[in-house]
């Protein structure tokens, strides 16, 4: 741990405890607000809160936010613009000393959540460049009430049975399905893959890709069907997996995810595209990889990132799921600090959920005859497509052509969308901050990279087309992502996964060039033949 560290809590211990230092809050929320959004902000919130506020002298916060949740009537998001290694580095250290939640980093800016009275102290850690160099993100409302928007109405969340497919729509449309109209929680979403599979026989089947550390089942669709003619021989069954909610708090990921699942599913039969991926590849579907951290974030804390598992601080729970696995696993970076919203674990595959959800992959592979070929992990936000690696910049992957063409394929794809946005398109570890005025200068991170389920999947599983994708949007809602914005990103992401079946089939892309050629060459030779014999 380091000594700013250190002595920060050195000074708590010192000063009144926890619970007499945090900020209380008084507001009375609406009647029709659920009750478990009036919790007390978690241990370690109310600990770092109370750590800068004896450190700093700070006063205690007494308001709240009408309408919205209390807990987050303090707190404001902060885009820093990053040009210098100075300036990164300088970043990442106060980040470090104030246990700031950093939303995302990416090119040459970096998103932090921060109490707005914690802002000049911050400041004061920082050089003067920076002093400048930011802007609150949601200006237009603030961040309870963004928070409060994100949660459906009342009568939204209606039991499993008002979502039955109506299987008279138009195969692509989701418009107007009550399923997509907000986000669900888990006790819709369970019995609603439930329904799916037992409506759906013929091409769906509900799986458990692992349990989660409270002992829940992480739930997958796998959708295709198999068919037994002689133009689909046997063999290894090529599998695309696509993966959500790795992070708690990203809830537009595991509604894409979901979205996606019904569009393929409903889809079967009607639209001679998806009819003929289901033919061709399984689609595994997990809506979120982090059941434990999904609840806890519709129950307790919608800002939830990591998983709920134990630490060794009590009053410290949760992993990060997404800085656990194996390859290239970077812990010691945050090893001496479980409460890091990026805790690695204190070993590899210490996250329950990531450790199991390999096994099951790795067993598929190695005992059930299946290929993955392709894997798709859904995150938010900053509408990027990225490959490997996402640990270093300084190790190129062997097949960096052939994903830097598939990336750009998807990116395409999803601005030609209805509607669709602007993706960009780079390494992972690019996708962090890594570039200085456009050019090619790494930057120092803010946070760890290594142990990422993207590098695992490509490196050790040896899935050659992992990409992860953050979604919409680029910071004007970030995580909080208003439900209106559901059913767009749904049809954008799925418009991106169509072309990527349509490139694993060799119908665009390189190869599909490259096939084009050898027919045009092939006429011409047979013409060549036929003025020969005349």
């Amino acid at each position: 741990m380091r000594l700013s560290t250190l002595a920060a809590l050195a000074v708590l211990l010192l000063g009144p405890g926890p619970t007499a230092a945090a900020p209380h809050d008084h507001g009375r929320l609406p009647d029709d607000v659920p009750s478990s959004h009036t919790h007390v902000p978690r241990p370690w919130r109310r600990l770092s809160d109370a750590i800068i506020r004896s450190i700093w002298g700070l006063p205690q916060s007494q308001h709240s936010v009408r309408g919205a949740d209390p807990r987050y009537g303090d707190d404001v998001v902060v885009r820093f613009s990053i040009r210098t290694a100075e300036e990164a580095e300088a970043l990442a250290a106060a980040v470090d000393v104030l246990f700031l939640d950093v939303w995302e980093f990416n090119d040459d800016w970096a998103d932090l959540r921060i109490a707005k009275d914690v802002v000049p102290s911050l400041l004061g850690l920082l050089p003067a460049s920076l002093h400048t160099a930011h802007q609150p993100l949601m200006q237009h409302l603030s961040l309870a009430q963004a928070v409060f928007d994100t949660f459906p109405a009342p009568a939204a969340t209606q039991p499993h049975h008002h979502y039955s497919p109506d299987v008279t729509t138009s195969p692509r449309a989701g418009r107007g399905h009550p399923f997509f109209q907000s986000y669900q929680p888990l006790s819709v979403i369970d019995p609603w893959m439930s329904l799916m599979s037992s409506m759906f026989t013929t091409h769906v089947r509900r799986i458990s890709v692992g349990l989660t550390f409270e002992g829940r089942d992480i739930p997958a669709l796998r959708v295709g069907v198999h068919p037994t003619d002689n133009q689909h021989p046997g063999g290894a069954r090529k599998t695309v997996i696509i993966t959500g909610g790795a992070h708690a708090r990203e809830w537009i990921s595991t509604s894409t995810v979901n979205y996606l699942a019904w569009s393929l599913i409903n889809s079967y039969g009607k639209d001679r595209e998806i009819t003929r991926l289901l033919e061709e590849f399984d689609f595994v579907l997990v809506p979120t990889l982090n059941p434990d951290g999904y609840v806890f974030s519709w129950d307790t804390d919608r800002l939830w990132r990591k998983n709920r598992q134990s630490t060794t601080l009590r009053f410290c729970h949760g992993i990060d799921l997404d800085r656990t696995y194996s390859y290239k696993w970077d812990g010691n970076a945050t090893r001496a600090n479980p409460c890091s919203e990026s805790f690695a674990g204190d070993a590899p595959f210490e996250g329950v959920e990531a450790q199991r959800f390999a096994e099951w992959a790795r067993n598929e592979t190695e005992y059930n005859n299946v290929d993955i070929v392709g894997f798709l992990d859904l995150h938010s936000y900053s509408q990027h497509i990225l490959y490997p690696y996402s640990y270093s910049c300084n190790d190129q992957p062997p097949h960096i052509e052939d994903l830097e063409e598939l990336g750009l394929g998807l990116a395409k794809a999803i601005r030609v969308s209805r509607k669709g946005h602007s993706y960009k398109v780079a390494s992972a570890c690019e996708g962090n901050v890594a570039l200085a005025n456009k050019k090619k200068t790494i930057l120092p991170r803010i946070e760890s990279s290594g142990g990422s389920a993207l590098d695992f999947f490509y490196h050790q599983l040896k899935v050659k087309y992992s990409y992860q994708i953050k979604l919409r949007d680029t910071g004007s809602y970030g995580f909080l992502l208003p439900k209106e914005s559901i059913i767009p990103t749904g049809e954008e992401t799925l418009d991106a996964v169509l072309y990527f079946g349509r490139f694993m089939l060799g119908q665009v892309g390189m190869a599909a060039k490259a096939q084009d050629a050898k027919l045009d060459e092939k006429t011409v030779e047979e013409q060549h033949e036929e003025l020969i014999e005349l």
